[in-house]
């Protein structure tokens, strides 16, 4: 399997990425194991693009030539935009001479490209205006790529559009080896008339202003004349763009014509220059009868130059070996490369060539030097402008390396910035977070209503007494792992851990109305999850206390390191109480709590009144189950077929948990590999917040308080002839007055002055 450059896969990428989208290349390249960026300049193997056409045919559902086919018209389109335009058209000019030099500009862009297998291209024509393609390349089942980039530059450069089939298929043996050889058959479309070829044309508008007056030309000629070069011009595969010495050639033809031309060039091109020339008569050429050179200038101005026979015996070099210095024969072979002419009178094939040298590397390898070389041979410039050239591409392919770096730099960066806010969020509420981020400080809340809740392990001091310190870590490690997952079930705000207790609550920071039902919800959860936590003294499933309180707080950050986001006010106080008075494996609420779920489907049972310390003797209740949700809902996993119809199985009574230690250790390992799961956040339908109710209660009775002010003024101007005028002298009228009174600006007061005897003048009052 060969190499090649990270043009053509880049190439291949921006397809993928300009017609199917982002997503669908990524999915292609984890599919073909390969990295996301080629570098330009950089060699690749084969196979990592014939994964990618594999895995493109696949994800896409499209055969194989299809998508090489598409390829290769985006490719043509993306040479063009890499600066390729000018170089391609500038090839021929028309589809014949196009193809004719494709492996002369592969044989230049090899020179930079140094590790380039390009294809090779031979083309044929027939006499019906047709042509056959002959296409060779060392690479296997990529023949279609070829009609796409034929067709796609017969239609840009010479508004034409061609169908190309294959007529034969083989493969032959050649010195580096088997090449694949592909015959094309291609045939012209008829062509567009001017006027509707000139809308989709994309050349040059001098090109389109010839081809015009040609026309122009056409229509003016005699019929037969029009005839015959309409005819003429049909032969040809593109007729649209014609060089002035295509144009020459076409005149001069070889034992035909009325005259034959004799004289200079300069004294030809002063006629072809005249208006009224007869530009359609014949010409014969006019060769020397001898030639005015000898041989040693002859095989000294072309030393590299070459004749051979049909049997390929060299009957004339202009350098032979034996004719090389002695030191010169151990030297490396030198190849060659350039142009061979058959000579039919001598039998002959002659080879005009120099020497194929891309760099002074190479020329300091054979220990050549740039004099050794034909001053006329453009082999010398091509060196030094190679040079030049690899020196450009090596900065490039420099910086083309230093932006891939900085590529994934920024998205290593991207990542862990991710992380970091991740670990941020953790510790304290998003918006908080973010503002002290940015610098500005954050200020206290006042939440009028909300819900928390505390809990601790039941002889925890024992526990910690008769165990190692490892061993209490990673109970309370599982344990909390599964309460922080509770957290994201019920959408809950986890407010600190100290030790054994876990602190939870919810409508901070940000407000709604079900924070009740989310915590109660969040603590039937945890004492589930607390019968899959084993006690490391006992073997038992260690016991919980949950207290939960509501009532209003005061939130805001503590610190400036390591911050932390607390609650104050006596919420928290008798919160802690409930649990710190509670039974083990039992939910305490206080009578606030119970008031706000006492109508939410939550089976709650009376304890009656306690003494709370620092409180006195307060009614508390004991929370049970929930009537409406199923285990798996409240613990977050998915729901099954057997939970449909809402049973619960959550019934916290004394003595349901005393299991044998044999049977509880599988029950703990089944639980956990349950709550390994996602967590499935749990539904709740949040209606406005008992503070958002109060302040709409509280516009509500100041908008019917500013309705009974305007209508007492209405009245009383109506019935007793009044000025209203408003404190501190102010002239607004009193319409202003009342909307500036809805917006709380200021506080109108009405005077009722009687014996007005000064009439209004120009819109003002006056009291007398």
């Amino acid at each position: 399997m060969g190499q090649r450059y990270g043009f053509i896969n880049t190439c291949l990428k921006s397809l993928v990425v300009e017609k199917y989208g982002e997503e669908v290349w990524e999915k292609l390249r984890l599919q073909a194991g390969v990295q996301d960026t080629f570098l330009t300049f950089e060699v690749y193997k084969d196979e990592i693009t014939m994964q990618l056409v594999d895995k493109a045919c696949k994800v896409l559902g499209v055969p194989a030539d299809m998508v090489l086919r598409e390829f290769g018209e985006y490719f043509f389109e993306f040479c063009k935009r890499s600066g390729y335009d000018h170089m391609l058209r500038t090839l021929g000019g028309n589809l014949y001479e196009f193809i004719e030099n494709l492996d002369a500009l592969h044989s230049y862009l090899s020179l930079s490209y140094q590790e380039m297998n390009a294809p090779s291209f031979r083309v044929e024509k027939n006499e019906d205006g047709s042509m056959h393609l002959h296409y060779y390349s060392d690479r296997r089942g990529l023949y279609h790529i070829v009609p796409g980039i034929i067709g796609a530059a017969a239609l840009d450069f010479f508004n034409i559009e061609i169908s190309m089939e294959i007529v034969n298929q083989t493969e032959e043996e050649e010195r580096t080896g088997k090449k694949e050889h592909i015959v094309f058959l291609v045939t012209q479309n008829p062509v567009l008339p001017y006027e509707e070829r000139k809308k989709y044309s994309s050349s040059p508008p001098y090109l389109a202003d010839s081809e015009k007056q040609s026309e122009t030309q056409l229509n003016n000629e005699d019929p037969e004349k029009a005839k015959n070069t309409i005819r003429d011009r049909g032969n040809l595969v593109c007729p649209v763009k014609k060089s002035h010495w295509k144009t020459i050639r076409g005149i001069i033809t070889l034992g035909r014509g009325e005259r034959s031309f004799r004289g200079s060039l300069s004294s030809f091109m002063s006629l072809f220059n005249k208006k009224n020339s007869k530009l359609l008569r014949g010409f014969d050429p006019v060769y020397p009868k001898s030639l005015w050179i000898d041989t040693k200038t002859f095989c000294n101005g072309l030393p590299f130059h070459m004749v051979f026979d049909k049997e390929l015996r060299v009957k004339q070099a202009g350098t032979r070996r034996e004719m090389m210095p002695e030191s010169w024969k151990q030297r490396p072979m030198l190849e060659l490369r350039g142009q061979m002419i058959w000579m039919e009178s001598l039998q002959c094939m002659l080879y005009l060539c120099s020497p194929l040298l891309r760099t002074l590397h190479e020329l300091e390898e054979r220990q050549m030097h740039i004099a050794d070389i034909a001053p006329h041979d453009v082999t010398r410039d091509l060196i030094l402008l190679n040079q030049q050239r690899l020196a450009e591409m090596e900065l490039s392919n420099q910086l083309e390396r230093k932006k891939e770096e900085l590529r994934i730099l920024s998205k290593h960066l991207e990542e862990e910035k991710k992380k970091t806010e991740a670990l941020l969020y953790a510790m304290l509420p998003q918006h908080v977070a973010n503002q002290l981020k940015e610098g500005k400080r954050v200020e206290a809340g006042e939440f009028k209503e909300c819900t928390i809740l505390f809990s601790d392990v039941v002889t925890f001091t024992n526990i910690c007494a008769q165990c190692e310190p490892i061993q209490i870590v990673l109970m309370l490690n599982t344990m909390y792992l599964q309460f922080d997952r509770l957290t994201t079930v019920h959408d809950v705000y986890k407010v600190e851990t100290i030790g054994d207790a876990y602190m939870v609550v919810g409508g901070v920071p940000v407000p709604v109305s079900t924070h009740a039902e989310r915590i109660a919800n969040f603590a039937l959860g945890m004492v589930i999850a607390a019968k899959g936590v084993q006690n490391p003294v006992s073997g038992n499933p260690i016991q919980i206390r949950v207290g939960i309180h509501t009532g209003p707080v005061l939130a805001g950050v503590v610190g400036e390191k390591m911050p932390r986001y607390c609650l104050f006010g006596d919420t928290v106080n008798i919160a802690s109480r409930m649990e710190s008075h509670g039974v083990p494996s039992k939910i305490h609420l206080s009578s606030s709590t119970y008031q706000c779920l006492k109508y939410k489907n939550f089976e709650m049972t009376e304890r009656g009144e306690i003494e709370v310390k620092g409180k006195g003797k307060m009614h508390t209740y004991f929370l049970v189950r929930n009537k409406a949700a199923t285990e798996n809902e409240i613990m977050g996993r998915p729901v099954k077929d057997l939970d449909s119809g809402h049973a619960s199985v959550q019934s916290f009574q004394e003595g349901r948990t005393e299991t044998a230690p044999s049977s509880h250790q599988t029950v703990n390992q089944t639980q956990q590999e349950k709550d390994q799961t996602t967590a499935i956040a749990m539904k709740y339908i949040d209606g406005p917040t008992d503070a958002q109710n109060s302040l709409k209660r509280r516009n509500q009775a100041k908008n019917a308080d500013l309705t009974a002010i305007e209508k007492e003024v209405t009245h009383t101007t109506r019935n007793i002839p009044t000025q209203v005028s408003t404190c501190k002298k102010s002239n607004i009228p009193r319409s202003d007055h009342l909307s500036r009174l809805q917006h709380n600006q200021y506080l109108p007061c009405v005077s009722l002055e009687h014996h007005i005897s000064t009439p209004r003048v120009s819109g003002k009052s006056e009291a007398l």
